[in-house]
């Protein structure tokens, strides 16, 4: 039995780094493993589906899903915690996590996979970490199939013709709001990471190692890019702020990027779902989105309704959701 736990992961995905961002924080001991280079065969053992990040903990249990994991560990370790003492901070950081983990994916992942550029950065980057020492015939054939692989599943987050520019208009859009915002501060609830910045932090940590928003991100945000490498190796530097000195900058992007896109989004999908539709429509703010349902999402949204509602108090909580466009989404 190890003492330490074991992160099989990669560094391409924005789920993967997530979890390892946060054991950082936490300061767990760990081991960060490649899936392909699991030689012992414990990734099989433990997985009961084929994706990552799997956590195998010391008492050798596999956990799977970046915040399941993360909320296992946060109950068996809750020092320092991700949550906000004040249940109204601590919902809303939940919130932006939920989003964090399926809005910012379409970002992230519609980015990496349509144009040349960064098809060929990630194939490539790919490709190795699955044969570090693969020789170069080998490492381009496989870059090939990655590529193919990959770009055939954009549709998977709506990336499309018809949406890739409001795709990465809401990314600029985003970069521009959280800029403002993080300004002022280290991290998005104050001077220590909440539940919803590992989440949000994936996903844009990715996108920077791109070079398309990587150049974005770069040229138009450098508070961003500051927080980007903070949370690589996260720390507490003070308290959480309260709602009154974050909301001048964190409400416009409730308000924009999770009441006016994200929820509009995932109730449709939800609602697709329910009716056996094979594709769906659904208005977001000027734009007609189009895509396939995903049943994860429905999922998802079902435990971010059941977390709203565990709220004990929400006088506070609910004019803050009314404001930003999200309350009757979650009461639903």
């Amino acid at each position: 039995m190890s003492a330490d736990y074991r992160i099989y992961g990669s560094e391409m995905s924005p789920y993967s780094v997530k979890v390892r961002s946060y054991f950082r924080y936490k300061g767990l001991p760990h081991r960060w493993l490649n899936r392909s280079g699991d030689a012992s065969g414990e990734y099989a053992r433990h997985a009961k589906l084929p994706i990552i990040p799997l956590v195998v903990t010391p008492n050798d249990e596999g956990v799977q899903d970046s915040t399941p994991i993360i909320d296992r560990i946060e109950r068996e370790r809750p020092d320092p915690s991700v949550h906000p003492a004040d249940p109204t901070l601590a919902f809303l950081s939940t919130l932006i996590e939920e989003f964090g983990d399926e809005w910012g994916n379409k970002w992230m992942f519609h980015y990496r996979w349509a144009r040349d550029v960064d098809r060929a950065s990630a194939a490539g980057r790919i490709a190795l970490s699955m044969n570090p020492g693969a020789d170069e015939a080998t490492w381009t054939a496989m870059t090939a199939q990655v590529r193919e692989r990959m770009v055939s599943r954009v549709w998977f987050v709506g990336s499309n013709e018809a949406n890739a520019l409001f795709i990465e208009a809401t990314f600029t859009a985003a970069i521009a709001q959280l800029e403002a915002h993080l300004a002022s501060r280290p991290y998005l609830f104050g001077a220590r990471p909440a539940y919803g910045d590992f989440a949000l932090w994936g996903q844009l940590y990715e996108a920077w190692t791109d070079p398309t928003p990587g150049a974005l991100i770069e040229a138009r945000a450098p508070a961003v890019l500051a927080w980007i490498h903070r949370m690589l190796y996260p720390a507490a530097l003070g308290d959480f702020e309260d709602w009154a000195s974050l909301a001048p900058t964190l409400a416009p992007i409730l308000h924009d990027q999770v009441g006016r896109l994200f929820l509009p989004w995932t109730l449709a999908n939800a609602a697709a779902l329910a009716a056996g539709q094979e594709d769906y429509t659904v208005r977001l703010g000027d734009h007609d989105w189009t895509q396939k349902p995903q049943r994860y999402h429905a999922k998802s949204l079902g435990v971010l309704r059941e977390r709203y509602a565990a709220v004990g108090d929400r006088a506070a909580l609910d004019p803050i959701l009314g404001d930003a466009g999200c309350l009757d989404g979650l009461r639903a």
